[in-house]
């Protein structure tokens, strides 16, 4: 693939949502079969890379994790012809070595949402045909998670080069007793986010790789302040 051919869907999370990093910005409200996106997309250019900017809460972040309307999100940015798709997410840590302020570049996930559609094929009359069985192993774009990580360290931040993320269905945050028993089932991070946009993004075709910041220690981690949304936004 040429550069000419690459242009970058960028989804910002919390706080990370800036169309301030575009130049020769413009705006394009847009719908899909499935509804929708969160917000306008902001298309542009970073340093002569085409880019298209989508806040995943809207602009004013007034859509909660469960609302959010991941289908519409991934389809508008393939349907303004993204190839790849680079998204940001705020997360708890759920290990001591993850400090908050730190980056991390997401490897693998699990998903504890109940709520979301996580595929296209769902048999409706503008839906791509058939069942989509969808392998998940690797979720994220090995190519592009290492180019982050390079990065990354060569701005000199500090960021861990993999880490399993629990995605919960939210807004709430986890229980101690939760947060614990993702620390027991291997997770690293929590979020509200994750999925199914990493399944869509995949399901679309689209090179997917995630850099996340920790902003607290979620609620397992005791003689510390429990997560609450200040830090978080």
């Amino acid at each position: 693939m040429t550069a000419q051919q690459v242009k970058i869907g960028i989804i910002g999370g919390s706080g990370l949502d800036d169309p301030d990093i575009l130049e020769n910005r413009r705006k394009t409200t847009v719908s899909t079969p499935y509804g929708n996106p969160s917000d306008v997309l902001i298309e542009g250019e970073i340093q002569g890379v085409n880019c298209v900017l989508l806040a995943r809460h809207g602009r004013k972040h007034n859509i909660m994790p469960s609302n959010v309307n991941y289908r519409a999100n991934v389809w508008a940015l393939k349907q303004a012809g993204c190839t790849h798709l680079l998204v940001s997410t705020a997360c708890g840590s759920l290990r001591e070595e993850i400090k908050p302020g730190t980056l991390v570049i997401l490897n693998d996930f699990i998903d504890r949402t109940t709520k979301r559609c996580q595929t296209f094929h769902d048999g409706g009359s503008e839906s791509p045909q058939g069942v989509c069985h969808l392998p998940m192993y690797p979720a994220f774009n090995e190519r592009c998670r290492q180019i982050l990580l390079k990065t990354i360290q060569e701005l000199e931040f500090n960021v861990h080069d993999k880490a399993t993320m629990v995605t919960i269905e939210g807004p709430r945050f986890s229980s101690r007793a939760e947060s614990n028993m993702f620390r027991q089932w291997g997770g690293d991070l929590v979020n509200m986010t994750t999925c199914p946009e990493v399944v869509l993004a995949k399901e679309a075709g689209l090179m997917y790789a995630a850099v996340a910041i920790a902003t607290d220690y979620d609620c397992w981690r005791e003689g510390c302040e429990s997560v609450n949304v200040h830090p978080v936004t």
